[in-house]
């Protein structure tokens, strides 16, 4: 599962511990953590993921100043943020959103765009904490079938159960809209 997050908060506060509890509901379940890589909720989803047992994948920017945490298994470098998101995006079965700023909010952007242009396969997009929701509510107010893409969740558990097991890929290109 790709996570979106914060490279700002730290260890100990809300937002660390609650990406840190995320990633490890994951691993516990069976799943791998990939995320951006970095500090702030990217390296508490991936200590999660380490101490529940799973592995954690770091998509990083080659040749970056900032360092890889150290809870990741392995990292993926990219050339560039473009390629970082493509990347991010193309690893993830699902995507957990955790509360961010404007990075968060274009990998957000990018993968809710990417279904609702169907260009890439239907996947849930599980929005954590509410954070998410006053920009949410505008766009679904203005494009109501994108609401069928996400999902707000508040606990760990209930973004386990917005996981759908996931559905055979064909080809890159997703159905036509029911």
């Amino acid at each position: 599962m790709t996570v979106f997050g914060n490279s700002a908060p730290e260890e100990g506060s809300a937002d660390y511990e609650a990406a840190r509890a995320v990633g490890r509901t994951l691993a516990e379940q069976g799943y791998g953590v990939v995320n951006g890589g970095y500090g702030g909720t990217m390296a508490a989803s991936a200590r999660g993921a380490r101490e529940g047992g799973g592995i954690a994948v770091g998509v990083t920017l080659a040749g970056a100043v900032w360092t890889p945490n150290r809870w990741l298994t392995e990292t993926v470098p990219t050339p560039g943020l473009l390629e970082r998101l493509l990347t991010l995006a193309e690893l993830g079965e699902a995507y957990v959103v955790l509360p961010g700023g404007t990075g968060t909010l274009l990998e957000l952007a990018y993968v809710w765009e990417m279904m609702n242009k169907r260009l890439m396969w239907p996947r849930p997009i599980l929005l954590y904490d509410g954070g998410w929701s006053a920009v949410t509510r505008e766009i679904i107010a203005r494009q109501p079938k994108a609401a069928r893409w996400v999902r707000h969740v508040a606990s760990p558990a209930e973004a386990i159960a917005g996981l759908r097991p996931s559905e055979p890929q064909p080809s890159s290109v997703a159905p036509e809209p029911e």
